[in-house]
């Protein structure tokens, strides 16, 4: 599990964003929603979910950008020199963040136990059979 003493590090694709994973991330799942389909071009994502406390820029801030959603949702941040996604959410506001697990250097020492908008995921690919709760919508208490 990341610690401080420990981090996880983590990069864009290009390696201009850098990160690291300093607390343990309290759960990760996948995440089926449009929004994260065509961000990302695949049927689903894997992220984990940590406090903000618990993440930080080590390199590339400047090259951050951000996009928030119409009508809501959590800030999405990506390198604008690569396009790779790094992480959802808004640690300056306190905000949870939620890491691609696609961009971290090592394991995060926790594995996915959820799927979360599964009313999004697409008819032409199905879902694992692995067992793991189904949600229809977002994740229940988020």
């Amino acid at each position: 599990m990341p610690s401080a003493e420990q981090p996880l590090r983590g990069r864009c694709a290009c390696g201009t964003v850098r990160f690291e994973v300093t607390e343990p991330f309290f759960t990760a799942g996948y995440c089926h929603c449009e929004r994260c389909q065509h961000r990302s071009g695949v049927p689903w994502t894997c992220n984990g979910l940590l406090a903000a406390s618990g993440f930080r820029l080590t390199a590339g801030s400047e090259e951050v950008g951000t996009w928030v959603p119409e009508g809501g949702g959590r800030p999405k941040s990506f390198c604008r020199r690569c396009g790779g996604h790094v992480f959802g959410g808004d640690a300056e506001r306190g905000e949870t963040i939620a890491i691609r697990f696609g961009a971290l250097e090592g394991d995060p020492g926790i594995e996915p136990s959820w799927h979360a908008w599964v009313s999004s995921a697409p008819a032409w690919f199905p879902l694992p059979d692995d067992g793991l709760p189904r949600h229809p919508e977002g994740l229940p208490g988020r």
